[in-house]
């Protein structure tokens, strides 16, 4: 055997496996243009479903909006929004995203807006494990200027603190379908996106939105 080209190999795993954990590392979000525009009205935009699960979108809009409106933000009515939109043509969030900024403030008056995509919503099941998983980007964009203020992405899984189930492969094949079973069931996705929002939009977390002008933290981050 060929040691030294085989310490050779393992020096360069080892080298991508650093670059790899560096590359994946987030670095601070830049908060410039957020704290410069200082919105006081956000419009949350029915979020955009890249997921199957057709109820995704409103269940996903039904939370968002209460992390930011905790944090201090004014958000505008979500039904007088939707009767906006359908007003001007408009029921698909996908229309609704496209939709140039200037023409979202000249008709909801809001400083920013919301823009959420959906990108994992549901229970999944494999051999011996299932999980319902919802996750989310978004991204907050100055309706006046069209600067982007701020992104962020979060993620929620029902497996977060459970420990393996005991009783052998059998056990664990039982459990998983029983999970899957009461997931559909008692529609655990709905669940499982109030903890994302809540990750996603609330302030005073690594990278998150910065607190409102209603907020007693207002300035402070």
């Amino acid at each position: 055997m060929n040691f030294k080209r085989l310490f050779a190999l393992m020096g360069v795993v080892m080298a991508l496996v650093v670059m790899t954990g560096c590359a994946t590392k987030r670095a601070p979000f830049d908060y410039t243009d957020y704290k410069a525009s200082r919105p006081r009205s956000i419009l949350v935009l029915p979020p955009v479903n890249n997921s199957p699960e057709v109820q995704a979108t409103y269940s996903m809009l039904s939370f968002a909006t209460v992390p930011l409106a905790e944090a201090g933000y004014y958000i505008l009515p979500v039904t007088l929004v939707a009767e906006a939109f359908k007003e001007n043509g408009m029921t698909q969030p996908t229309d609704m995203h496209a939709t140039p900024a200037d023409k979202l403030q000249k008709i909801f008056g809001a400083d920013a807006a919301l823009y959420i995509n959906i990108t994992k919503y549901g229970t999944t099941y494999q051999v011996i494990a299932s999980a319902t998983v919802v996750s989310a980007e978004a991204r907050l964009v100055d309706l006046k200027t069209g600067k982007l203020l701020w992104t962020g992405a979060a993620t929620a899984s029902s497996e977060e603190g459970q420990s393996q189930s005991q009783g052998g492969l059998a056990g664990l094949l039982i459990t998983a379908i029983v999970k899957q079973i009461m997931a559909t069931t008692t529609d655990q996705g709905h669940r499982i996106a109030a903890v994302t929002s809540a990750r996603l939009l609330s302030p005073g977390t690594p990278n998150g939105v910065l607190y409102g002008p209603r907020s007693p933290n207002y300035g402070k981050d």
